[in-house]
C-alpha cells in the first residue's frame, strides 16, 4: 500500500490553527483512569496507550467539535522548585466542560505527575490546580503508522464507520472521504460521527482507499491512501498504512522563553 499527497492550498481567516503557542493558563488532573478510556474523541481503552498513557481532556475551543482530537501539546507547570522544565507532551482524547472555565486541560494523573521533578509528583499532585502554559506540538509515534479502525458498528458492506489512529504531525483532519480502488474518482463524503470517527452509510464495495483533508497552519491539503481496506473488511479490525503524516505548521508567533 503506498501514500502519496496531493496539495490543494486554501486561506484560512483565523490565526489560532497556527499561533497557539505559548499559552498561560491552568490543569488540573483525573483522579481515575476510568473516564479517559470513554472520552468524546472515541478512542475508547486505545486513549489509555496514546503517549503511554500522556492523555488529556481539552476546552471546547480546542476540541473544536471532534476536530482537535488527536492533537498534542506539550505542557509544563510553573511552579518553581516542584516543576521541571520540560513538561510532558499529551494528546487531546476527550473534551472538558469546565464552566468556571479556569483549566484549559484535565491531565490524566501520570501526564500530570511527569511535569514534576523527581521526587516531587505527590506534591504536585497535592497542588491539584496548576499554572502552566503550553504550546501546539506535532505528534510522533516511533514505529507506528496512520491506522484506519473499522468500528464495531460497521454493517458490511454499505455502512461503513471507521476510526483514524495515530495520526501524526501538526495537523486537524478536516474532512474524509471513501472511494473504490476500481473506480478511483468516484467519491463518497464521510460525515464526522464524533471525535475520530467518520462514518458513510454509501460505502463502496471493493478494496477501499481513503482521503482525509487535513489543515496545518493556514494550509488545507488532501492526504490520499491507496488500498487500506480490503474488500472483505471486518467489524473491529484495524488497519494499518505504511506511511504517516508528517506535517507541521509553521507559525508566526512571537517566540516564548526556551522549551527544553
Amino acid at each position: 500500500m503506498a501514500l502519496f499527497l496531493c496539495f490543494i492550498f486554501m486561506l484560512f481567516s483565523s490565526a489560532s490553527a497556527a499561533c497557539n503557542q505559548c499559552v498561560l493558563a491552568k490543569a488540573a488532573f483525573f483522579a481515575s483512569s476510568k473516564g479517559l478510556s470513554s472520552g468524546a474523541c472515541g478512542y475508547g481503552p486505545l486513549a489509555l496507550n496514546l503517549y503511554g498513557g500522556h492523555v488529556a481532556a481539552a476546552l471546547p475551543p480546542l476540541y473544536k467539535k471532534g476536530e482537535g482530537c488527536g492533537a498534542c501539546y506539550q505542557i509544563r507547570c510553573k511552579k518553581i522548585g516542584v516543576c521541571n522544565t520540560k513538561g510532558t507532551t499529551i494528546v487531546v482524547t476527550d473534551i472538558h466542560t469546565d464552566k468556571s472555565n479556569t483549566t484549559d486541560f484535565v491531565l490524566s494523573s501520570r501526564a500530570f505527575r511527569a511535569m514534576a521533578l523527581p521526587a516531587k509528583d505527590k506534591q504536585l499532585l497535592q497542588i491539584g490546580i496548576a499554572d502552566v502554559e503550553y504550546k501546539r506540538v506535532p505528534c510522533v509515534y516511533k514505529g507506528q503508522n496512520l491506522a484506519i479502525r473499522v468500528e464495531e458498528f460497521s454493517k458490511p458492506s454499505n455502512y461503513l464507520a471507521i476510526k483514524v489512529l495515530y495520526q501524526g504531525g501538526q495537523t486537524n483532519i478536516l474532512g474524509a472521504e471513501v472511494a473504490s480502488v476500481n473506480q478511483p474518482s468516484n467519491w463518497i463524503s464521510m460525515s464526522r460521527n464524533y471525535g475520530v470517527v467518520w462514518d458513510t452509510s454509501k460505502a463502496p464495495t471493493g478494496k477501499l482507499m481513503f482521503r482525509f483533508i487535513i489543515n496545518s497552519g493556514f494550509d488545507a491539503q488532501y492526504f490520499y491512501t491507496q488500498e487500506i481496506l480490503p474488500a472483505n473488511w471486518k467489524p473491529g479490525v484495524t488497519y494499518t498504512t505504511k506511511v504517516q503524516i508528517n506535517n507541521v505548521a509553521l507559525d508566526g508567533c512571537t517566540p516564548c522563553k526556551p522549551w527544553k
